[in-house]
């Protein structure tokens, strides 16, 4: 399962074999069923975690209880709650499996450790934080001028292997609509 970490880091630095192994070995890996959670609103994040096998949705219940989600990690991906990890503070979010899922975590201390020892690796993290920067903001600039069948269409365009692991009402919170919108925005598509 450290291979596929060890891919992902050569895609943003170059480390020695020797490096990337010290990093990898800083990571432990965990097994979560399917419907469990990896974190709890109200908990401190206290890892940083790559996904190798499985898939997880990041969201929180907004205040009329609905599900807000705000990223899908699959395999490959990385997941945490940046705020809680950062500030050791209370987590807004749920981290909950959808499937059988493995993920290996680093803790905030192990990550410092790397920082210090293994200088590349803040330049790995300074990377990576820049593409979610760069994705966030393109889902919100997304979520705030284009219509609802516009961002489901670039949904499963851009992710299509998620489409078919995901329901509907997944989506649909993914996307910040209802169910019933989604299906009649589907039987519209069907129909072109």
């Amino acid at each position: 399962m450290r291979e596929f970490l060890k891919q992902n880091i050569k895609k943003h630095i170059s480390l020695s074999d020797n490096e990337t192994d010290q990093f990898c070995n800083l990571f432990h890996q965990k097994l979560i069923k399917k419907k469990s959670f990896l974190l709890q609103q109200g908990e401190i994040c206290k890892f940083e975690g790559f996904v190798t096998k499985g898939l997880f949705r990041v969201y929180y219940n907004d205040k009329n209880g609905f599900d807000q989600i705000l990223y899908f990690a699959a395999e490959n991906w990385w997941i945490t709650d940046i705020d809680s990890f950062t500030n050791a503070s209370p987590s807004q979010l749920f981290i909950q499996a959808l499937e059988d899922s493995v993920v290996l975590l680093i803790s905030k201390d192990d990550k410092e450790f790397a920082y210090k020892n293994l200088p590349q690796i803040e330049k790995l993290f300074r990377v990576m934080t820049q593409k979610t920067h760069v994705a966030l903001q393109r889902r919100m600039i997304n979520n705030l001028s284009k219509p609802a069948e516009e961002r489901y269409m670039e949904f499963i365009e851009k992710y299509p292997q998620l489409t078919q692991r995901l329901s509907n009402i997944q989506i649909a919170a993914y996307l910040g609509i209802t169910n019933v919108f989604l299906s009649n925005i589907r039987k519209k598509i069907a129909h072109k």
